[in-house]
């Protein structure tokens, strides 16, 4: 069996993306993985804080890409879609520049770009989800996806600044907004627009519950890993994006 070795770049208070990932993808009957993290100061989920943190970006970029990764994982979804339209793209692009120079051939993807990806995988045009974000960061979200050519008819900000508190937020307070939102005519709920809210063991229940697609940007982040890897997009329990019918 192949080993894949998984670069993560994470914020500094960040904890959910390295247990949400690695327990998707280690459930894998393809491949084996490891993972690899460096981190960007970051602990107040705010436009100030988020710019100091991009700033970073670079630095961790050098540092992750010594483990000589296969693929690297940007993963902040809000830092890239609190920017301009289209701005995962350009990250990503500009990530790739920097790993070439330094003769690195490690893929590069973005849990914004890998959101974007996963939606249209499933062919959602029409989708409603959950944040953590004060309300303007999630306005932002609103508006980035909006420039994808998603309708996002309905959404949830639970309203959570500090980083560290985002990662202890109870499933049952998630749950409770995804039942609130309206899904009339909606085709994929993301549960957790933010790799650091955790609801990889809500994922499954809630496809059951509500009845359609249900993702969350670490699933999007493990399809996006798959796919850029050309492994089978099949992990056991983690809902349809992640049954292998999507590749």
């Amino acid at each position: 069996m192949d080993s894949y070795r998984i670069g993560l770049i994470v914020p500094s208070s960040n904890v959910t993306v390295e247990t949400e990932l690695p327990a998707l993808l280690r459930s894998s009957a393809d491949a084996e993985f490891t993972f690899h993290s460096s981190r960007m100061r970051m602990t107040a989920v705010t436009p100030a804080g988020l710019r100091a943190m991009n700033v970073q970006r670079e630095r961790c970029v050098i540092e992750i890409a010594d483990a000589s990764p296969d693929v690297i994982l940007y993963a902040c979804l809000v830092a890239l879609m609190a920017g301009e339209p289209g701005e995962h793209r350009r990250a990503e692009g500009l990530i790739a520049e920097q790993l070439a120079t330094g003769g690195s051939a490690a893929r590069i993807r973005s849990s914004a770009g890998a959101l974007v990806e996963a939606l249209r995988a499933l062919g959602a045009r029409r989708i409603a989800l959950v944040t953590p974000y004060l309300r303007p960061l999630a306005r932002k979200v609103v508006g980035y996806l909006s420039a994808e050519d998603f309708e996002v008819s309905d959404w949830r900000a639970l309203e959570v600044e500090d980083n560290r508190e985002v990662g202890c937020i109870p499933g049952d307070r998630v749950m409770a907004s995804a039942r609130d939102l309206d899904l009339a005519g909606v085709d994929a709920v993301v549960l957790s627009a933010c790799v650091q809210m955790p609801s990889l063991s809500l994922i499954a229940p809630a496809e059951d519950e509500l009845g359609i697609p249900v993702i969350s940007a670490a699933t999007a982040g493990a399809f996006g890993i798959l796919r850029g890897l050309g492994l089978p997009t099949k992990l056991p329990g983690a809902g349809s994006l992640l049954s292998g019918s999507y590749s």
